[in-house]
């Protein structure tokens, strides 16, 4: 390739996955006895030999420093919500001569320093042992930052005493907890042919680009990822314009390099589009197996930022950048499948798969009622309690959105009413009246937190900011909750066709309240989902300790995806990440406010003054003058007594670091309050200070300048 932004030169076919040690790769580099036991490995059937781990690291060494790579790195996830990673040189020395060297062992374990990651507790400082280990699962690749290429190696991060310190290994454990429990439901109604169950998500990205000359200038926004201070534009999104506009010659240009970055990699990257508020966009991925999809959309949001650089953007995957327009998210497509190719979300075109699909489906009801608070702790961080609830995001209830059909559908089989098909066919209860299911026989409700749409579930709650693990690790462990019930009743029946429609029944009968198929944005739902007894969470410190709630940890320890001792550790280091977000954050604004504002609107009431002695001396009239200087003085007297209260209030919440719960909920209830006052003191400031002389871009800059 002849530049960064050159690919005209080479076919699209030989760029995709051209960095990736993929299936391709390894087939032709692997002699075919190693290549089907790796294979055997990766399906979780097998354990990964020493032999074969030897073959594989020779194959991907050779093939690494062919494509120019000189390191390589244990790239793993740790609960800081990011990734990591510690390089290491093929490099090795042996009687004066350079040898590119790369053993089995060092493809399967690394030793990173695990005392300095958060761990909850699980680690004491001097107690530095953490380990990486290969996930055969998710293919090695290579990185190119500007011609330095490094293979990276994705790989779980855990301790000494093998308690999981990273995102990846409770994902993992929740994959194969639904894999047992999906098998032995499909086992007790007669599929012996599915020996594998794949969990597929897709991710759909949103991110703000902005300009990197105006980004620079916000020490906010390089500090917080949003603006603590800043007043909308006189337009907004308020034309509906923006989304599916035309991409513009910068931003196609951007994404153009984006997508072959991706497709370097083996990233199947395919949409691309304006999103809502004026300088936001999304990027979307085809499904992939939901660790393979988490790893992706890590190194996706990684590509994004690293090819803004070059294209002088920045992006911002913060889930509200800027008040008053919408905020970003990252909707999960979750969907299950066997390897003999049959979708558990589709409703398939016999009543004998209708069947399945109703249980599936009313199993999930199920579950997303049982476990709904811990679903919504999934999604909770302080960058989306700024999104959740704000009329752009599903509001912080979780419910299910089925369509009108369907929910007629499962009201037929659940309660015995007539149900007239579309055609003006009347049905008979009964497993062999079940109708065929069109295509698409559901609308899309964007206000849905949990919303079915033809094959597929799509939580919409997901930050945009965050790893997409958490979210299907509590979903597959919950829906394998429920598929293990399902499995012990199937298995003690004598006649599984009535015993499946007698579940499907009491299912939908006992949960349907977190079916809802109308607006969640609007004030009704949320005074009609508390009088059916749903909860409405809306902060993160209150999500967040829906993790250690003993029905959750009883769940969660069952299915054997957490420890109790790994939910307690995960909690505090949650709630300690969100503590320390909001005191970033807040001295932000102190700083911001004490360092730049109020000196800036000093200096211009001065100016405004002496304006108003020269204009008194010349006998023009100066009351409007008058007022403005007035307005400003008293908000700038504000302004430094709350910037002050907001530093004395940080204080207060650091000096309860003793006690990471109510640290948090310091922060939330009195740091979050005054900071909320400063914004709109300062706020005011900006709407009245000369344009010129205000010391920080605005909204304008920031969002109409791509």
């Amino acid at each position: 390739m002849n530049s960064p932004f050159d690919y005209s030169n080479t076919p699209l076919t030989e760029i995709y996955g051209s960095l990736c040690f993929n299936d391709t790769v390894m087939k032709r580099l692997l002699q075919s006895e190693v290549y089907e036991e790796l294979l055997q490995v990766q399906k979780g059937a097998i354990d990964l030999t020493p032999q074969t781990a030897e073959a594989v690291a020779q194959a991907m060494k050779e093939w690494a420093i062919a494509k120019g790579a000189t390191h390589f790195t244990h790239w793993f996830q740790p609960l800081t919500g990011k990734t990591a990673e510690k390089h290491d040189s093929f490099v090795n020395i042996r009687n004066g001569q350079m040898l590119m060297e790369f053993s089995g062992r060092e493809l399967l374990q690394g030793e990173p320093d695990a005392s300095s990651f958060p761990n909850g507790g699980l680690r004491a400082t001097f107690e530095a042992r953490g380990y990486t280990a290969w996930d055969a699962s998710s293919p090695a690749f290579i990185k190119d930052t500007n011609g330095v290429k490094t293979l990276y190696i994705p790989t779980a991060f855990f301790s000494y005493n093998g308690q999981a310190l990273d995102k990846k290994v409770p994902l993992l454990r929740s994959c194969d907890a639904l894999e047992r429990q999906t098998l032995r439901m499909l086992r007790a109604l007669g599929n012996t042919s599915a020996k594998h169950i794949i969990v597929s998500v897709g991710a759909e990205q949103e991110f703000f680009l902005v300009d990197r000359e105006y980004y620079e200038k916000r020490p906010d926004l390089r500090l917080t990822g949003r603006t603590v201070f800043g007043n909308l534009a006189a337009k907004g999104q308020e034309l509906d314009d923006h989304y599916y506009g035309t991409l513009s010659d910068r931003v196609l240009t951007f994404m153009h390099d984006v997508n072959h970055q991706l497709w370097l990699v083996g990233i199947p990257s395919r949409t691309q589009h304006k999103e809502v508020a004026p300088g936001q966009f999304e990027i979307a991925v085809v499904h992939d197996p939901a660790n393979l999809a988490t790893d992706r959309n890590q190194l996706l949001m990684r590509i994004l930022k690293s090819v803004a650089r070059r294209h002088g953007v920045k992006v911002l995957l913060h889930e509200k950048p800027f008040d008053g327009v919408n905020g970003s998210g990252k909707h999960n497509n979750w969907s299950i499948s066997t390897d003999d190719g049959q979708n558990l979300l589709s409703p398939g075109d016999s009543p004998e798969d209708n069947v399945l699909f109703l249980l599936v489906l009313t199993s999930l009801i199920k579950a997303v009622d049982c476990y709904a608070t811990l679903i919504r702790a999934s999604a909770a961080t302080a960058g989306n309690d700024h999104r959740l609830g704000q009329n752009e995001a599903p509001p912080a209830i979780i419910s299910m959105f089925l369509g009108d059909q369907l929910q007629e559908i499962l009201e037929h089989l659940a309660t015995e009413i007539p149900y007239r098909k579309r055609n003006g066919e009347w049905l008979k209860l009964g497993v062999n009246s079940l109708p065929k299911f069109p295509k698409d026989m559901t609308d899309r409700n964007r206000t849905s937190p949990f919303a079915f749409t033809g094959n597929k579930f799509e939580y919409r709650m997901v930050g945009s900011s965050q790893s997409i693990a958490t979210p299907n690790t509590y979903l597959n462990a919950a829906v394998a909750d429920i598929f293990e019930e399902v499995a012990d009743r199937l298995e003690r029946s004598e006649d599984t066709s009535t015993e499946s429609i007698t579940i499907i029944k009491e299912f939908y009968n006992n949960h349907k309240r977190i079916i809802f198929n109308g607006n969640g944005y609007s004030q009704e739902w949320v005074e009609e989902a508390q009088s059916r007894g749903l909860p409405n969470i809306r902060c993160t410190v209150d999500a967040l300790q829906q993790m250690v709630n003993p029905k959750h940890v009883a769940m969660l320890t069952r299915q054997r995806v957490f420890t109790i001792e790994e939910l307690e550790s995960h909690l505090e280091v949650y709630l300690e990440i969100y503590s320390k977000q909001i005191n970033i954050e807040a001295g932000v604004m102190v700083e911001m406010a004490q360092r730049s504002i109020v000196p800036a609107v000093t200096r211009y009431l001065s100016e405004l003054c002496d304006d108003i002695s020269s204009q008194k001396k010349l006998g023009f009239a100066t009351e409007e003058l008058k007022q403005i200087a007035n307005l400003l003085s008293k908000n700038l007297n504000a302004a430094i007594k709350t910037s002050e209260h907001l530093h004395i209030t940080i204080a207060e919440a650091l000096a309860k670091r003793d006690n990471v719960l109510e640290q948090a909920k310091y922060y939330h209830e009195n740091v979050c309050e005054v900071m909320t006052e400063l914004r709109s003191i300062v706020d005011i400031l900006e709407r009245y200070t000369d344009k010129a002389t205000w010391p920080f871009p605005g909204y304008e800059e920031l969002l109409f300048r791509l």
